[in-house]
């Protein structure tokens, strides 16, 4: 496939050192070449750089060094150079306008990336793995993205449709000869495949709570009575003055978020209203909303006022924190002002005790946080899903399969199983891009930056 030359700005925009412009395309060298007075970029080698100037017909526009990178051993599988300009705004719009008066346009958002998957470098969920590698923030995310860019996530899934599609073919065959009573395909065999399948998407489709977390953040809400000392301790953990701290009960009115990196793993942090009855309807609309938060949490920190609440009120609050089957972590807090009998009570419930006014035993918090969060999987390198759109895929896949073991099962003509395996195939391979729309690919690849 002969695309059309595209080029872009493929580092930030803003002033800096140096900006780095990319080209891509079957032109690249000669629309380069006709202004880079240097050597004869017709003539080097791939994977090398080179020192000179370009120029509009006599004005140099820069010194720069241009990387050169032949198809296919390039990023896109194409001829790509990137030219290494100094990082000044009107330098880089003077190189971009002269490489388009010469024959290239324009690239969309992530038109390099698509050409590489177009290009067969990478299938699609590499391709997709890629931008969430230049968005990753944290450990988690980028040893996440980095796994499924290599290849993770795509080789579990390639073996297994390989052979199913050659039990839909076998069964494709049968038809053919369907006033004879033949069997191509083993239903016995076809069913221990299709077992097998749907526990590895089952794995892979239970891990997306750990990988959506991984990649938008955990889920954590601070909640606790009015002045448990909620907004301190996320002031505390932010090392900022995020929330409004006050001795007036029932400040926070709405939900507060940030997100807060705790050795590779991004915490997003809710401070929520303090939980109790109130003829206040503003704040009351706050303490229900602090309620479907702690529903709707992958974890919670809830905060025991080790000075003001009573046993009553602590065991009343337990019971309802064990109720929500959420992980929680009980923090009591004020210990510096602690009523004996209060921390003793929540001692016995393996409360963390803490003074998030004095930032004491908050490193104990955040080590507490770690273990809560389960990351075996991710840490022994197993295919976590991130993506929704996977995700999706491997729900409408297991559907698929299961009709198609339902069919095995009540003895279905040979043309309804092949057509439930044919739609078990299809979602399958939307999820590495075997099959495609034109919309999908535009969906997916305008999420990207210009110049990746």
């Amino acid at each position: 496939m002969i695309l059309d030359t595209i080029v872009a700005l493929a580092t930030p925009p803003g002033v800096g050192a140096i900006g780095v412009i990319r080209v891509s395309g079957a032109k690249t060298i000669e629309i380069v070449n006709t202004v880079f007075k240097g050597k004869d970029l017709t003539t080097v080698k791939s994977h090398t750089i080179h020192l000179g100037t370009i120029r509009d017909e006599d004005t140099i526009v820069d010194e720069v060094l241009i990387s050169m990178f032949k198809g296919p051993n390039s990023y896109t599988k194409e001829d790509v150079i990137e030219i290494s300009c100094h990082g000044s705004q009107f330098i880089i719009q003077q190189l971009i306008k002269l490489l388009l008066r010469k024959g290239a346009r324009l690239a969309k958002p992530g038109e390099f990336t698509q050409r590489a998957f177009i290009n067969g470098r990478f299938d699609l969920a590499q391709a997709e793995a890629v931008a969430d590698l230049i968005a990753s923030e944290n450990e988690s995310m980028h040893s996440a993205a980095m796994n499924q860019m290599r290849g993770g996530f795509s080789q579990e899934i390639k073996k297994l449709r390989e052979e199913l599609v050659h039990f839909a073919s076998m069964i494709e065959l049968e038809l053919d000869f369907g006033e004879e009573d033949v069997e191509f395909a083993s239903r016995a065999d076809l069913k221990k495949l299709i077992n097998h399948l749907k526990s590895l998407i089952a794995r892979l489709t239970e891990s997306f709570t750990l990988g959506n977390a991984i990649k938008n953040g955990i889920p954590t809400v601070i909640a606790g009575k009015p002045n448990a000392g909620k907004s301190t301790l996320l002031n505390a953990l932010l090392n900022e003055e995020k929330a409004i701290v006050s001795d007036i009960p029932g400040t926070t009115r709405d939900v507060i978020e940030d997100v807060i990196n705790v050795d590779g793993i991004a915490f997003r942090f809710t401070d929520t209203a303090g939980i109790r009855t109130t003829e206040d309807k503003v704040e009351a609309i706050g303490v229900e909303r602090t309620y479907a938060k702690m529903k709707d949490a992958s974890v919670i920190i809830y905060l025991i006022d080790l000075i003001h609440d009573t046993a009553d009120e602590v065991q009343q609050q337990l019971g309802y924190l064990k109720d929500l089957k959420v992980p929680y972590l009980l923090v009591g807090n004020k210990m510096d002002q602690a009523k004996p009998d209060i921390q003793e009570l929540v001692s016995q419930e393996n409360a963390l005790l803490i003074s998030a006014s004095q930032k004491e035993n908050l490193e104990n918090l955040k080590d507490a946080l770690k273990e809560l969060v389960s990351l075996d999987d991710f840490k022994t390198g197993n295919t976590i899903v991130t993506n929704l759109r996977h995700y999706e895929s491997l729900i409408q896949t297991n559907e698929a399969l299961d009709r198609v073991i339902t069919g095995i099962d009540n003895e279905v003509t040979n043309d309804f199983v092949a057509m439930d395996i044919r739609n078990s195939l299809h979602h399958l391979g939307e999820l590495t891009g075997e099959i495609t729309t034109e919309d999908l690919l535009d969906n997916i690849f305008s999420k990207f930056c210009i110049g990746k």
